[in-house]
């Protein structure tokens, strides 16, 4: 990378550091302080996760709804926290947390007040637009509430599953409780592009904007190209003196 110019905008550790199960939460801390070395080793400064999900389904399987409550989930992802917020702030480097479906929390208010709570300019707020419909009802209140702590933002297209009455999709058994949400092109969904960038305009946004679209394996390179090119053209029209880093 440093032949070629380049750097490592984030890192994306992916532990279970809200497991209500201990043995989980202190193998997910022992994996986390590794993830930071290898950060420092590799000069990136940023670091992104979700607020998690709890324990291993395979293991909690069958337990009933207590082990993984929201509840039970903050009150490891506290714990965790008290581990990793030293460290985080000793390296200087940023942790940036999302909101994620079928997460303990899963809309975007509830996300930034415990970032906001924690308090320290270490720890900030990710904003995954095709996660907007699940968020919340207006993007760009979401998106100036956040302005402060707004550090990390991912471009993908969705549809609004909560549209047509909720049957945008049909799910058998009706009730089954599933999350479903796409990571589509821009223009193939319902997100209100103008409005997403031109509310992150507004608010002076600076972070790193990346492409997460999944839904298109078969064309990885044809549809990053299309990202690249649809997000800066977004950028040029609501952006008007942005330049990229």
């Amino acid at each position: 990378m440093r032949e070629h110019g380049v750097s490592l905008a984030t890192l994306q550790p992916m532990y279970r550091w809200s497991s209500p199960f201990e043995d989980e939460r202190q193998a997910a801390m022992k994996y986390w302080k590794r993830a930071i070395e290898i950060a420092v080793e590799l000069e990136c400064d940023t670091l992104i996760s979700e607020f998690g999900r709890g324990a291993a389904p395979e293991r909690s399987l069958g337990m009933g709804a207590g082990i993984n409550t929201p509840e039970q989930c903050e009150a490891a992802f506290w714990r965790s926290m008290d581990e990793l917020l030293p460290i985080f702030e000793r390296e200087g480097l940023q942790l940036s947390i999302e909101p994620h479906p079928e997460d303990w929390i899963e809309t975007f208010q509830p996300a930034l007040d415990i970032v906001q709570l924690i308090g320290s300019p270490q720890v900030k707020l990710s904003y995954i637009a095709p996660h907007t419909f699940y968020y919340g009802d207006d993007m760009a209140a979401m998106l100036r509430a956040a302005a402060p702590v707004l550090t990390h933002v991912r471009v993908a297209d969705t549809f609004n599953h909560r549209a047509s009455s909720g049957l945008r999709y049909i799910v058998n058994p009706p009730g089954a409780n599933v999350r479903v949400h796409q990571h589509l092109d821009i223009g193939q969904g319902e997100i209100d592009w103008d409005v997403f960038f031109a509310t992150l305009a507004e608010i002076g946004f600076d972070g790193v904007l990346s492409s997460c679209v999944f839904a298109w394996e078969e064309r990885a390179d044809e549809s990053s190209r299309f990202m690249l090119s649809e997000m800066q053209r977004y950028l040029n029209q609501h952006y008007r003196h942005w330049q990229p880093k």
